[in-house]
């Protein structure tokens, strides 16, 4: 019967799929930071970008594509490289920045949101160890009868982006209490700016200086 798992197989999965969407990294700093700096708005749209980039690694998951990740030392290092250079970027940008934000009057305008959502897919996509660590943890989570593998990784995978939706809007609703603090100090907002930067500059050496492992 397709998909037909036990109770245990969804509590095992479930518990992973919380502790994985609560675990620190580049994607839950983008998001908070988004959110501390420019409100909620920010924080949803960079949540949303983090989203869609992650589903774009379990359409790769599921079509075996992140195998070529897996295996092909070259592919894995022109992609890490890549993640890397980009999120050193992101916080030169935002080391150099003088404590102004995207938006007008309090609102984020519809094109600060847009660049910020696309950041996000970025963020998500070009780290390698995204696809690596899909492919890893939810063939675990295939079972014999269940049907074809590949809907099996698809299915498991889309779920870990469905637990994310109760999980992150919370902590972006919370930190966009910040955010009052900051739209109103340019001091500590460009300190602020200069925190995220060092912390994006130091996940991007991070990600340069890691295995596949």
């Amino acid at each position: 019967m397709m998909f037909d798992y036990s109770i245990a197989h969804w509590v095992t999965f479930l518990t992973a799929a919380v502790l994985l969407n609560l675990s620190p990294g580049p994607d839950m700093a983008f998001i908070l930071a988004q959110t501390a700096k420019r409100g909620v708005q920010s924080g949803f749209s960079a949540m949303f970008g983090i989203w869609t980039g992650a589903f774009i690694h379990v359409i790769f998951a599921a079509l075996g594509l992140s195998a070529i990740l897996a295996t092909s030392a070259v592919a894995f290092t022109a992609v890490k490289w890549i993640g890397a250079a980009y999120l050193i970027w992101l916080g030169i940008q935002a080391l150099r920045s003088k404590g102004t934000n995207l938006s007008v009057n309090g609102q984020v305008s519809p094109k600060g949101l847009k660049k910020i959502f696309q950041q996000g897919v970025l963020v998500a996509v070009l780290n390698p160890k995204v696809a690596i660590f899909f492919l890893a943890f939810l063939p675990q989570f295939t079972e014999v009868g269940a049907g074809p593998v590949s809907a099996q990784l698809f299915l498991h995978g889309s779920l870990i982006i469905v637990v994310a939706a109760f999980v992150e809007p919370p902590l972006v609703i919370v930190g966009g209490k910040l955010t009052g603090y900051l739209n109103n100090n340019t001091h500590i907002s460009r300190w602020m700016d200069r925190g995220l930067g060092v912390l994006f500059v130091w996940l991007g050496i991070k990600l340069a200086t890691s295995d596949r492992i």
